[in-house]
């Protein structure tokens, strides 16, 4: 990276973390971001600020799509460019803003990959067969789908946060919350704790889920869990520990939880970020209505 784009990217990150106070994964993403794209610009020959325009954003984000990169990654590598821009415009490093001619990311969303029930129940099976962490690995199945965490709070988690009813979650800006959790999940941490974890016990390490070393595992290593899980289960779908995250939601809003609930317990600090779960399928929705409206039967000519 050249001197110009390492100085750069130093600064940036160095106001998102003092300035706007961002979570630190949250900054370490938009470093990945901004370093690949930095990464591109030197590939096609521009070493400097200076000369970047939108049309360098547009084939980076267009180089990313040809890569078949999934939307909701061009979307936020798009977002992390027009906030560095603004910075950029703001310390007058650039002249204009070169990132506000560019495409909103709205217009780029899309529903995320969810599973079905017996999808969840065949990862979980699956998830037992290694015979070395079998146990840990369908107790990590069990409570991500169970309480809707996200994977860094997973990770996150001690002994002392979990009981019989709920977990104690270490959110987004250090926000803390409480999360049910069911019966089986807590069955399968119980038997987690009596037999694989136990083996790793340590008084200076109060992780909940670790390696076998011993060690707190990494967003990265649940990662691989899960898709190791999926490969034996037979998932096609491109699944990640955040596909349970929406599995949980859609789920307990296709049986009639309120929206606002759901919120609570995924940490959402904005209604809108919930919202997105409301997409119940066809059927869903014409059984609402057949249930519900109270002129159903006099129109149609299979009434319930």
């Amino acid at each position: 990276m050249s001197d110009n784009f390492a100085s750069i990217r130093h600064d940036f990150l160095l106001c998102l973390r003092s300035e706007r106070g961002l979570a630190k994964n949250t900054v370490e993403a938009y470093g990945r971001d901004i370093t690949a794209f930095f990464a591109f610009l030197e590939h096609e020959g521009c070493s400097h600020i200076e000369k970047v325009s939108p049309q360098h954003a547009i084939a980076y984000l267009s180089s990313m799509h040809d890569k078949h990169y999934a939307s909701s990654s061009r979307c936020r590598a798009l977002i992390a460019i027009k906030v560095l821009f603004k910075y950029l415009k703001r310390e007058a490093i650039l002249q204009r803003d070169v990132g506000a001619l560019l495409e909103s990311p709205k217009l780029w969303q899309t529903l995320p990959e969810v599973l079905s029930y017996d999808e969840v129940e065949a990862l979980l099976k699956a998830g037992s067969m290694d015979p070395k962490t079998g146990i840990r690995d369908m107790a990590i199945i069990e409570v991500l789908y169970a309480t809707g965490i996200r994977v860094s709070e997973l990770c996150n988690l001690s002994l002392y946060d979990i009981d019989e009813q709920q977990v104690k979650v270490m959110g987004k800006g250090s926000k803390e919350r409480i999360v049910p959790i069911g019966k089986r999940a807590v069955e399968a941490v119980d038997q987690y704790l009596n037999t694989q974890r136990s083996l790793y016990e340590s008084d200076r390490n109060k992780a909940l889920f670790v390696s076998q070393r011993g060690r707190p595992l990494s967003r990265m290593a649940v990662w691989k869990i899960i898709k190791a899980c999926a490969r034996r289960a037979g998932i096609t779908k491109n699944i990640s520990p955040h596909t349970l995250r929406h599995s949980f939601a859609s789920h307990l809003l296709n049986n009639g939880a309120d929206l606002r609930i759901i919120q609570e317990m995924l940490g959402h600090a904005q209604i809108a970020s919930t919202d997105r779960y409301t997409h119940l399928n066809s059927n869903h929705i014409r059984d609402a209505f057949q249930a519900c409206h109270p002129r159903w039967g006099q129109y149609s000519t299979t009434p319930k």
